[in-house]
């Protein structure tokens, strides 16, 4: 981690000026590249970013990257879960048939993708139908140029830099090594919610870290900020269903708000550019409070009780 923290606090460390996703990721990559663990490239990320949304888009690939370690190096993934009714096990219309001989079908429509206009491939939440009362999920991995997958671009208004899209599959095909291995949703979808919380923050610690150091504020600021960096990293590691992670994890988001609140009347004296930026898109991070809170409640509640893990969080 030394080496981490001392690339993040080089002084010669400045951001690239491009204003598109793709190409500040490409741009960067092999900055970010060196650190072979994802929460350490989205830290590193995060400060090579000028713009909240570069480091957010960051943090997001990179906890698909630790969610899902057999991705491509250096690519972009977007998980494709959200559908008209939401994201909920049961919201899934999204089918996944086998059609025989290890091939299957994919049909259907995500209505929310973070960054799948600018992913190269696309993690699909699908139903294989209903067992028990339960509606069976899987994960398939699909090619952004598949055959019958059609992107429909939107942006999110108050951050443009991160690209979003409504996705339509329309008979996809895919084959046994497609389909990722476990449970749809006990393996990628629940654990996800933990897993990118903490690398998006681990990307936005590293990106107030880099304004701290580009306007020259106080240094027990930017040591906070490297204390919260050392904690995230140290939470990435441990099993993202445990309680005591999500204290941990509570505790760490808790106090990058309070390290907001000291940075932002320092940072407005510059009122340039990126001051603009921040207060357009600072609204990412109150985005699932609601769900973090009760998260949080249900950690406590069951440490309480004596019990380690989250059954069905």
């Amino acid at each position: 981690m030394d080496a981490l923290i001392r690339f993040v606090l080089d002084p010669a460390l400045v951001p690239p000026a491009v204003d598109d996703l793709r190409a500040w990721w490409d741009v960067t990559a092999a900055q970010r590249g060196v650190w072979t663990d994802p929460f350490d490239r989205a830290f590193a990320g995060g400060a090579c970013a000028d713009r909240l949304g570069f480091a957010f888009a960051g943090g997001y690939a990179e906890a698909l990257r630790a969610l899902v370690p057999g991705l491509a190096p250096g690519s972009i993934a977007s998980l494709c879960a959200t559908e008209e009714a939401g994201v909920h096990p049961r919201a899934i219309r999204t089918r996944l048939t086998e059609t025989g001989r290890g091939r299957y079908e994919l049909t259907g429509r995500k209505k929310w993708a973070t960054v799948a206009s600018a992913a190269s491939t696309l993690l699909v939440v699908a139903s294989t139908g209903e067992s028990g009362g339960q509606n069976r999920l899987r994960v398939v991995a699909v090619r952004a140029d598949a055959p019958g997958l059609r992107l429909h671009p939107s942006s999110a208004a108050f951050v443009p830099e991160i690209p979003h899209a409504e996705v339509e599959l329309d008979g996809v095909i895919a084959t046994d090594a497609d389909v990722l291995p476990g449970d749809g949703y006990d393996a990628y979808l629940k654990p996800f919610r933990t897993i990118e919380d903490l690398h998006i923050n681990g990307a936005v610690v590293g990106y107030l870290l880099g304004v701290a150091r580009r306007y020259g504020l106080p240094h027990d600021l930017q040591e906070r900020l490297v204390l919260l960096a050392v904690t995230g990293r140290a939470l990435a590691l441990a099993d993202p269903s445990g309680a005591t992670t999500h204290v941990g994890l509570a505790g760490m988001l808790d106090l990058v708000q309070r390290v907001v609140a000291e940075i932002e009347p320092l940072w407005a004296a510059a009122a340039d550019d990126e001051w603009s930026r921040w207060q357009r898109d600072r609204g990412l991070l109150r985005v699932a409070g609601s769900a973090r809170a009760a998260r949080r409640e249900r950690a406590w509640s069951l440490l309480d009780g004596g019990t380690a893990t989250i059954p069905g969080q």
